[in-house]
């Protein structure tokens, strides 16, 4: 049995559309997968209206602090999904990179943060997916 595999999410202020994701990995992944998020200019605090929009399909992301990007988190990590933060994520062989183009949320209201939390949860659906599958 390997270890488990481990997901980074990486967008700018790691506020939003990271915390999300974070927030459903660790829902769907159920302790099978390690769950890190960061942001290249982390924010203050996760933003309201996407911890809102997560608490209404029961996942609290309330918890949550935005987290600067390391280069450590990176090299941790076997995928690292990046969201919108351009070339501040550092690049190192053997690493999954994935681009996730999502609209951000910052200063938007939870009615247009629900349609990018859905699509971020069908995102998150299909990784558990393959990174469980791959493991089995």
């Amino acid at each position: 049995m390997s270890e488990k595999p481990s997901v980074l999410f990486v967008c700018v202020h790691n506020a939003g559309r990271s915390q999300m994701a974070a927030g459903f990995l660790e829902h769907f992944g159920g302790g099978r997968i390690e769950v890190r998020s960061a942001g290249s200019i982390p924010g203050d605090r996760v933003n309201p209206a996407a911890v809102e929009a997560m608490n209404e399909v029961g996942i609290d992301i309330s918890h949550a602090t935005p987290k600067v990007l390391t280069t450590e988190a990176v090299q941790a990590s076997d995928v690292v999904i990046t969201m919108g933060c351009g070339d501040a994520c550092p690049i190192f062989p053997g690493k999954r990179y994935l681009d996730w183009a999502l609209e951000d949320p910052a200063g938007r209201g939870v009615e247009a943060v629900r349609p990018i939390r859905d699509e971020i949860e069908k995102r998150i659906r299909v990784l558990v997916g393959e990174l469980t599958s791959e493991r089995d």
